[in-house]
């Protein structure tokens, strides 16, 4: 009963704040710089809403998965980036602004996207005759409220109360990574008697999105002639997704936590990715550059 609550009530109440903290760090003179320069934000957000969704059905065409977790890992790449996205970009020496309106634009675009992309993976998976589909409105109203609404918030504190805002958003950060841990644990429990199967499925085909999301990014970079810095902060943003909206999608809206096995997975193997990341900004971009 613990879990279920957690998950049904806990769970959008835990990704409200959060979204309320990515909210917190942004301006909108961030919309202003990229827009007056735009080439780097199109760039990563063709990767974001285009290369990364074909990737995971390209991955779930080629690997032999179960149905659900093909579709949690349909539902995985259709996410946006996170704060935690922003915050790897800042450590290894990216281009933050652009992180942080790339992750903007995207989670608004996934409003739309996501639902359709996951219906078409449930159709695929599980045909019709399995009469599962994910409710399209139901399925926007949610995202509108757990993401639009308060990344809305956010901004409108950092506009009103910047000091404030710039305290409060490491914490709502850590709050994040918090809820993700309790997530996994939650998940990992109720699926203990088959967990290790799918892991199995889910643990290779998450590191090959990941690894194909962070090379996308940094071979989008250079092919669009992005100095450095942006090159880097696609490579994350392209390669560091919030899971949590994964999750919350396959358990809350489609009722399955086989389909969240993914999302939890990439929510703890991404942080290598973005350990690697970080060490090579460090190594190959100046600390002036920042």
């Amino acid at each position: 009963m613990g879990q279920s609550v957690f998950i049904s009530i806990g769970l959008p109440v835990s990704l409200f704040i959060i979204m309320i903290g990515m909210g917190l760090g942004l301006t909108a003179g961030d919309f202003v710089k990229e827009a007056k320069h735009p080439r780097a934000s199109i760039a990563g957000s063709i990767g974001q809403l285009l290369l990364i969704p074909s990737f995971g059905f390209l991955l779930v065409w080629g690997l032999d998965l179960s149905p659900a977790i093909a579709v949690g890992l349909v539902i995985l790449a259709a996410c946006p980036g996170g704060a935690t996205s922003n915050v790897i970009t800042y450590l290894a020496r990216g281009n933050v602004a652009l992180s942080i309106v790339v992750t903007a634009i995207a989670s608004i675009a996934t409003i739309m996207t996501l639902p359709l992309l996951v219906n078409l993976a449930l159709s695929w998976q599980l045909g019709q005759s399995a009469n599962v589909t994910m409710p399209v409105i139901d399925t926007i109203a949610m995202l509108v409220i757990i993401v639009l609404l308060p990344t809305g918030i956010g901004m409108l504190i950092r506009a009103k109360a910047p000091e404030f805002a710039r305290r409060a958003e490491k914490p709502i950060n850590g709050f994040g990574a918090v809820v993700l841990v309790v997530l996994v644990v939650i998940i990992s429990y109720g699926l203990r008697d088959h967990l290790v199967s799918l892991l199995i499925q889910a643990g290779p085909a998450c590191l090959l999105l990941n690894a194909l999301g962070v090379a996308a990014g940094l071979c989008l970079g250079r092919l669009t002639g992005l100095a450095k810095a942006d090159q880097l902060a696609i490579a994350v943003e392209l390669g560091i997704k919030n899971s949590t909206i994964g999750i919350l999608v396959a358990t809350t809206i489609l009722g399955s936590q086989e389909m969240a096995i993914p999302s939890m997975v990439y929510g703890l193997t991404m942080y290598l990715f973005g350990g690697g990341l970080v060490a090579y900004g460090r190594a190959t971009i100046p600390a002036k550059a920042i």
